[in-house]
C-alpha cells in the first residue's frame, strides 16, 4: 500500500498566480543558461492550463496510475503572501468536494494563518467536524514562526483531537522569508505540546541533518520526503534517499511526492516507479519500507480517509470507513 502524505490540488483557485509565476521564471532561467531563451511565458501558459483540475479527477488518473491507493491533500494558507482567487470558506468547500467526489482516497490537511485570529480557529474546527478534514498545515514563509504563540490555540485543538501538523520547511517562492523554513523552529511548539505529531513538511530534502536529529530526539517530530525529485545532490535523489533511509528514523518518515508540483518534467507514475523498483530502498528491511510507503502515515491519521464527515452532538467525527480500510487494518496489526 502506498500513502502519499503531501500533494496539491492542480487548481489555480487553491494556488496562487504568483505561486506558478516563480516557478515559471526559475524553469525560464535554467533553459536560459543553456541557451534557450524568451521561454518564459510559455511555461506560465503550460502550468496554468494544468492548474484546472478543480474536482481532481486527472489527480485522481495519475494517483491510479502510479499505484498511489491515498493521498493527502495539502491546501496551505498563502493569503498574507498572496491572494488566493476564492475566499478560506469556499477553499475548504472545494477540497471537501474531492474528496465526496473520490471516496476513500484522499485526507485534507487545512492551512491556516496565525494573524487570521478567532475567526481562522473556528473554520479549523468546522473544517475538522463537518469536513473530515485530517491535519494542520503551516506555511510560516509568510511571516511567522511554527511556535508562534498565536497558534497555540489551533494546537490545542488538535491536541483534543488527535490531529497531526504539517510544518513547511524549506524554500519557497518570490519575496518569502526562507529563514523562517528552519525545521528547528518548530522545537518550541514540539515541546510545549507533546501530544500533537509535527511533520517536517520536505524534511528529508532540505535542511536534512537538522531535521533528521529532531526526529531522533523529539517523540512527537517527523519528516516528509515530498518534493525528493527536485533534490539538489551531488549524486542524485536516489542516492540521497538512500543514505537518508540508513539514518535511524525510518519510523518517522512519511513518503510524499509534492505533486504536481514537477509535472513538466516528468510523470508521476514514473517517479514512484523509480522509488519503489530502483535503488533507493535497496538493503531496507520489508518492515521499514511499509513504514515509509504507508505505515507511519496510517499512524498519524488514524482511521480511513472518507468521503463526509458530520458532527455529532458532542463535537465529535462520525466517519464512513472507506473501502478496503478493514483489510489494512487487520495487514498492520499481522506485522
Amino acid at each position: 500500500m502506498i500513502v502519499d502524505s503531501h500533494v496539491t490540488l492542480a487548481s489555480d483557485r487553491a494556488t496562487p498566480r504568483d505561486f506558478l509565476e516563480a516557478q515559471a521564471a526559475n524553469a525560464a532561467a535554467r533553459l536560459a543558461a543553456y541557451g534557450v531563451t524568451g521561454r518564459y511565458g510559455a511555461l506560465l501558459d503550460q502550468l496554468l492550463a494544468g492548474y484546472q483540475d478543480h474536482d481532481g479527477d486527472r489527480l485522481v488518473g495519475e494517483l491510479d496510475g502510479a499505484g498511489i491507493d491515498q493521498a493527502v491533500l495539502v491546501a496551505a494558507d498563502y493569503s498574507w503572501a498572496s491572494p488566493h482567487a476564492v475566499a478560506p470558506e469556499e477553499l475548504a468547500r472545494l477540497h471537501h468536494r474531492v474528496c465526496s467526489r473520490h471516496p476513500g482516497r484522499f485526507r485534507v490537511w487545512w492551512g491556516v494563518d496565525p494573524r487570521a485570529g478567532t475567526e481562522g480557529v473556528a473554520l479549523f474546527e468546522r473544517c475538522v467536524t463537518e469536513y473530515g478534514f485530517a491535519g494542520l498545515k503551516l506555511y510560516p514563509l509568510t511571516g511567522y514562526s511554527p511556535s508562534d504563540r498565536r497558534l497555540y490555540p489551533y494546537f490545542e485543538v488538535c491536541a483534543a483531537r488527535g490531529l497531526p501538523v504539517l510544518t513547511h520547511t524549506g524554500p519557497g517562492w518570490g519575496p518569502l522569508d526562507f529563514t523562517r523554513g528552519l525545521p528547528l523552529l518548530v522545537d518550541d511548539a514540539a515541546r510545549d505540546f507533546p501530544a500533537v505529531n509535527f511533520v517536517l513538511g520536505h524534511g528529508g530534502v532540505t535542511h536534512v541533518d537538522e531535521a533528521v536529529y529532531l526526529c531522533a530526539h523529539r517523540p512527537n517530530v517527523h519528516l516528509d520526503i515530498s518534493q525528493f525529485p527536485s533534490m539538489l545532490s551531488a549524486d542524485g535523489w536516489a542516492a540521497h534517499l538512500n543514505r537518508l533511509f540508513r539514518r535511524g528514523v525510518n519510523h518517522k518518515i512519511l513518503f510524499g511526492t509534492c505533486w504536481p508540483a514537477f509535472r513538466m518534467s516528468a510523470s508521476l507514475s514514473t517517479v514512484v516507479e523509480e522509488f519503489t523498483g530502483g535503488a533507493v530502498l535497496a538493503g531496507v528491511s520489508r518492515r521499514d519500507r511499509q513504514l515509509i510507503m504507508s505505515g507511519n502515515a496510517l499512524r498519524l491519521f488514524g482511521e480511513a480517509p472518507t468521503a463526509t464527515a458530520t458532527g455529532g452532538s458532542d463535537g465529535s467525527r462520525h466517519r464512513e470507513t472507506a473501502p478496503g480500510a478493514d483489510r489494512v487494518d487487520r495487514e498492520l496489526e499481522r506485522r
